[in-house]
């Protein structure tokens, strides 16, 4: 049985988070929580606490053993963009762009 976990709109760029989304997908969900518990990202942090819930959701909601767990996907995607203007020289502005993301992560139970 598939669990699934979402993140909408975190203040993380898609690009460093799917840096380390890369990294997990596909391991069981202890080496996925040992890697994210070591490593200094900021994406790793986040996704761990999502992987977390992710386990949550398996264990309650459909009587999973977490040992058997594994990470079948972890999808990244482009949230909205805040659009922020930052005042320069001589009355002009620059646009100063903050981007989102949208974190999804699908376990499942069982062989890879």
């Amino acid at each position: 049985m598939d669990t699934r976990a979402y993140l909408k709109g975190t203040r993380l760029s898609p690009q460093k988070a799917a840096l380390v989304a890369d990294q997990i997908r596909g391991k069981k969900v202890g080496e996925a929580m040992d890697f994210l518990g070591f490593n200094k990202q900021k994406g790793s942090a986040i996704i761990k606490k999502l992987l977390e819930s992710a386990i949550a959701n398996a264990e309650n909601n459909n009587n999973s053993d977490i040992d058997k767990l594994s990470v079948k996907t972890i999808i990244v995607n482009q949230g909205m963009r805040l659009k922020r203007m930052k005042p320069r020289a001589r009355g002009r502005a620059d646009r100063i762009i903050k981007p989102t993301c949208h974190i999804e992560i699908i376990l499942t139970e069982g062989e890879k």
